[in-house]
C-alpha cells in the first residue's frame, strides 16, 4: 500500500514518465476517495493533486481525459554488501591511520576559508 513519503514511478500512456513522492493523502469529500497530493520530481518541482480511489492510489491503472494512467511504487534497492574490514595481529580493524588504495577522499568540511 502506497502512503506519504513513498516515491512512486508515474506511468503515462503506458509509459514510465516521471517520478513522485507522495506529499499528502487526505479524504475527498466524495466517500472512499482521496486527495493524494504528489512532488513532482522534475526540474522545476511541481506539486500536483489528484482525487483518486485506494485502489488507484495503490497501482491500480485508471485514466485522466482518456490518458491511460499508473502509480508505481519505488521500492529502494538493497545496497551492495560491504566488506568486513581487514583485522590486523592485534585485532585492530583498519584505523585512520591505515594506508587506503585508490584515489584521495577530500572533506568538504577541512577545507580552509
Amino acid at each position: 500500500m502506497s502512503t506519504v513519503n513513498d516515491l512512486v514511478l508515474v506511468h503515462i500512456d503506458n509509459k514510465p514518465s516521471f517520478y513522485a513522492r507522495i506529499e499528502d493523502i487526505s479524504p475527498d469529500v466524495k466517500q472512499g476517495w482521496w486527495k493524494v497530493q504528489l512532488l513532482v520530481l522534475t526540474v522545476p518541482l511541481q506539486v500536483y493533486t489528484w482525487i483518486l480511489d485506494e485502489s488507484q492510489v495503490n497501482g491500480s491503472p485508471f485514466t485522466m481525459a482518456g490518458t491511460p494512467i499508473m502509480l508505481e511504487k519505488v521500492v529502494s534497492p538493497e545496497p551492495p554488501p560491504r566488506p568486513l574490514a581487514s583485522v590486523g595481529k592485534e585485532g585492530k580493524g583498519a584505523g585512520k591511520d591505515t594506508p587506503r588504495k585508490g584515489g584521495n577522499v577530500v572533506s568538504l568540511f577541512d577545507r580552509k576559508k
